[in-house]
């Protein structure tokens, strides 16, 4: 074959068909990402990943949003929950630091340099044939029919128009774009108990948090001078008390010009010294709210941040003597980010409404059986910038915790699906959910349920849950937040699985700024547990508990099992056409069970730990598919 047939055939199977119609660009897709962000990139990837033909569509030139273009290259959170496109990621940074030590500053164990971060995603989308990448277009508009989005409409800064017409899309915008111009509902700012449940809702404003505009900074040596110019409307009293070197009246911040800097040193490869200025005391975060401008209107208003950053580097070029201390050259634009860090901009009105109760207590809810993505970052609000009072929140602590799939899926409006920081979440949580790689998981999530929403020709919010979750697991994300059993280790498909129905349950803990939640996988379990555990997760379902039964072991273990089998296909209208076969019966665990199942055999008078229990159930239980979950985690037979 002729290398230029090869292209001719190339040409036929590319991710779209395109057309021009005058100066306007029209494209066809299956799957359109607005944004290529941390969520948006991660979504994409993994649509594509399951076959189907995705574009992205971003504003800057580079993919990864916060995490790259955006500058925040120390990450928050998730060091131990070794979950999906997450580890993945963490994975590609090792193989090119030739490292796993990439705790490099001290706010992060995962700090690296952000084009680094960005060369990564673009040899992820470069091995993908069906994933197309559009980039420096603007949203402008969604298209919509009979209330299902069908489409977007995008413009770039030479004023041409992209109309890319898709059968679902993803509003991976940092602030919500795509939503609102779909009619969808959302929230802005603080809310009051009323509105989000929560007794501790300090109120409706229209307040969100501080944004930031990142830079990359490099150490040239001693004896260097990088000293920037002098950026219009500099005040140096607002930087004041940013390090115990700077002037101060009141309370300076308890560490040196050094120790500031070192918050966000970045791990490098070849002896250049380079550092994250993310720096929230008296530093560069800056309150803005441009939720009502257009994206291109942003540009402009954006400046003020920009200033905001700039006046922070010449303070510490001039007044704190760094003048070694420049923008790094080869980051971003010339050092600085190419778009802000936005903590919080719209939250969708979604299916559901994740907020502090669900967090707090998942067990005293349902929502955690719904889970598709999981953090462990404590809540944590930037508000110190805002000209005037904000209300206080007392924020309480939290254990790790998994994001409910109906936060992806608007309330009203179909051919939608949502990720980054606007999923439907209070303004409380939106502290803890907001860091990347929360947002990278729900990212991947949402192309998850985009994909499947396509390929099953229903409409995302008919999607199963059990579905979503299925896939999540074989891409070995994590459904529930366990840190003591990681993917690759023996049992933690069915301890996932097995924990996000409510059999055997986790138990939280706060711990700073790494919370946790334990399976405790060793323990031994026992049958009052068990029973308890599979009663209120299985409708309708009584076991009989013999007086004398308090040891979990195998034999009562197969008698449990042997009942939910009889159970569920004499309940559940879809089964009872299915015939009951004797192999569902069973007698006794072989060695060729054990080893069928991944796991040690036990002796029949053994006491078994949550661990085998939960492996022995998911492989064991043959009617798993005739229970189903709603967006509300109740659970029902079919």
């Amino acid at each position: 074959m002729t290398n230029a047939m090869k292209v001719f055939l190339l040409c036929l199977t590319m991710v779209c068909c395109t057309r021009m119609v005058g100066a306007q660009q029209v494209m066809e897709t299956e799957l359109l990402v607005v944004g290529g962000t941390t969520g948006g990139i991660a979504a994409g990837i993994q649509a594509a990943r399951m076959g189907v033909k995705t574009i992205i569509v971003e504003q800057t030139p580079w993919l990864g949003g916060m995490l790259t273009a955006a500058g925040v290259s120390c990450t928050d959170g998730n060091h131990t929950l070794h979950s999906g496109i997450w580890q993945e990621f963490r994975e590609a940074l090792y193989k090119h630091y030739k490292t796993r030590n990439l705790f490099a500053g001290w706010v992060s164990e995962t700090c690296f340099e952000p084009h680094v971060g960005d060369s990564i995603f673009k040899a992820w989308v470069a091995s993908l044939p069906n994933l197309q990448v559009q980039y420096q277009w603007y949203f402008d508009h969604a298209i919509s029919s009979a209330n299902t989005v069908t489409g977007v409409v995008f413009v770039n800064a030479r004023g041409a128009t992209l109309t890319i017409r898709a059968k679902r899309t993803i509003d991976a915008t940092d602030l919500g774009d795509v939503l609102a111009s779909a009619g969808a509902g959302f929230d802005v700012g603080t809310e009051d108990s009323l509105q989000s449940g929560e007794s501790i809702a300090p109120g409706k404003t229209n307040i969100i948090q501080d944004m930031t505009w990142a830079a990359t900074l490099q150490d040239f040596g001693k004896g260097s001078n990088h000293t920037i110019s002098r950026p219009a409307g500099y005040d140096s009293t607002r930087y004041f008390c940013s390090t115990s070197d700077a002037p101060c009246k009141l309370q300076p911040y308890n560490g040196s010009t050094q120790k500031v800097l070192d918050y966000g040193k970045l791990r490098t490869t070849n002896g250049i010294t380079k550092y994250m200025l993310n720096w929230p005391a008296h530093g560069n975060d800056f309150y803005l709210n441009v939720i009502d401008l257009t994206p291109r209107q942003r540009d402009s208003a954006y400046q003020q941040a920009k200033n905001q950053t700039l006046g922070f580097i010449y303070f510490l070029q001039t007044t704190l003597r760094q003048s070694h201390i420049g923008l790094a050259p080869d980051e971003m634009d010339g050092g600085m980010a190419f778009m802000p860090y936005h903590r919080e901009g719209r939250r969708l009105q979604g299916l559901v409404r994740f907020n502090i109760n669900h967090m707090k207590t998942p067990d005293r809810y349902n929502l955690y059986k719904t889970g598709i993505a999981v953090g462990d970052y404590p809540v944590d609000h930037h508000h110190a910038q805002y000209p005037g009072k904000v209300p206080p929140i007392p924020f309480p602590h939290v254990p790790s915790f998994t994001i409910p799939l109906g936060t992806l899926i608007p309330k009203q409006v179909n051919g939608l699906v949502v990720c980054d920081k606007s999923i439907s979440v209070s303004n409380i949580i939106n502290g803890s959910t907001r860091l990347q790689p929360v947002v990278l998981l729900t990212g991947q999530a949402a192309g998850v349920l985009a994909a499947l929403s396509i390929q099953q020709e229903q409409q995302p919010r008919d999607v199963s849950v059990n579905a979503v979750q299925d896939v999540l697991i074989g891409a070995r994300c994590y459904i529930m937040p366990y840190l003591d059993v990681s993917p690759g280790q023996s049992g933690w498909e069915a301890i996932q699985r097995i924990g996000s129905w409510g059999i055997i349950r986790g138990v939280g803990k706060s711990e700073g700024w790494s919370n946790k939640t334990l399976f405790y996988p060793d323990s031994v379990m026992s049958v009052q547990e068990l029973k308890t555990g599979l009663e209120a997760s299985i409708p309708g379902l009584v076991l009989n508990l013999k007086s004398k039964e308090t040891v979990l072991t195998v034999p009562v273990l197969i008698r449990y099992i042997n009942t939910i089998n009889r159970y569920i296909h004499n309940t559940s209208e879809a089964a009872k056409g299915v015939r009951f076969i004797r192999s569902y019966e069973i007698k006794s665990l072989e060695a060729a069970d054990w080893k069928a199942m991944g796991i040690q055999p036990v002796a029949p008078q053994q006491p078994l730990t949550r661990a085998v229990v939960a492996t022995v159930l998911f492989h064991k239980i043959v009617f798993w598919n005739y229970l189903e979950k709603d967006h509300q985690g109740t659970i029902r037979l079919r």
